[in-house]
């Protein structure tokens, strides 16, 4: 019989009904399935951008108008609507977060993984994790998007680039504890490659990390995100919750217009909270030690 077969039978795949029961479990919590619907909604509200309103431009007639029917969220001294205004920038601080995310992800579980799995590669990867972690992100995002030229793809690169770090210690955690399994050994005594090894025992046994370390890491971007946009260094081309602010504090109307602060403060408040809280319920709820199990 030959060493793929064995290797494969030495790890079952999970059965179809612990992952149904895990995930209507996980579903079933009212903080996590209220936490799902905000990020529904967010995303919905991403996608379907140009339905729900017109892309702000120009000036308007109502200026600086309270909350009402006709300006949900009011209007800002120019005239233009507040709501069209969070609509729009919930389509870029979505993507950046997510696609930020995304590209920590792909770097930090990479980098954990031939941590985890690769002896040598170790101490190297363990030095360059930890001069990242020591770094003053902010000041850096800073300096190198003030550099660059601001748009939505480089602020991506800037906050992906600084978020990978976290991710590749979580996951050098979890692989060093996965890569002393017996079934790993067994794995090498029957000749299965490095290779296979990380990607077909180790990576799948790390997934679960990797969707809470996408809802934190997609969070903490969004901030990174309205944080640099509310300096001035986002794409001036682009709305975006901390364009908004940045807009009310340039024109000084913070004092005297509170709506056109409140309703991006809180969208970002809601999306960061809503990912947060579903990536540490899921957490919680694949650790059998806190179910139980």
């Amino acid at each position: 019989m030959s060493a793929p077969v064995l290797t494969e039978q030495a790890l079952p795949p999970a059965p179809a009904a612990p992952k149904r029961s895990f995930l209507s479990g996980y579903l079933r919590q009212p903080v996590v399935a209220l936490s799902v619907l905000v990020l529904l909604v967010m995303a919905l509200l991403a996608i379907f951008a140009p339905l729900i309103a017109d892309e702000p431009a120009g000036a308007g007639v109502d200026v600086l108008q309270p909350p009402s029917g006709a300006h949900w969220f009011g209007t800002d001294d120019l005239g233009q609507d507040i709501f069209a205004q969070v609509v729009w920038g919930t389509r870029t601080s979505m993507v950046i977060g997510l696609a930020a995310s995304l590209l920590a992800i792909v770097l930090g579980t990479a980098i954990g993984l031939a941590a985890a799995y690769f002896r040598p590669f170790d101490a190297v990867a363990t030095v360059i994790t930890d001069v990242m972690l020591a770094l003053p992100t902010l000041p850096l995002m800073i300096m190198l998007a003030a550099v660059v030229s601001p748009s939505v793809t480089t602020l991506t690169l800037i906050i992906g680039f600084f978020a990978w770090p976290e991710v590749a210690r979580l996951i050098r955690s979890q692989g060093l504890v996965i890569s002393a399994m017996p079934y790993i050994d067994g794995a090498r005594v029957l000749g299965a490659t490095g290779w296979r090894i990380v990607t077909r025992e180790i990576l799948p046994a790390v997934v679960s990390l990797m969707v809470v370390s996408v809802l934190l890491t997609a969070s903490r971007a969004v901030i990174s995100e309205a944080g640099l946009s509310f300096l001035g260094l986002g794409d001036p081309d682009a709305w975006s919750w901390g364009r908004i602010l940045l807009n009310a504090q340039r024109s000084g109307t913070i004092a005297i217009a509170w709506w056109q602060t409140l309703f991006p403060s809180l969208a970002i408040l809601f999306l960061v909270l809503a990912a947060t809280l579903a990536g540490t319920r899921f957490n919680d709820t694949r650790d059998p030690r806190r179910n139980g199990g």
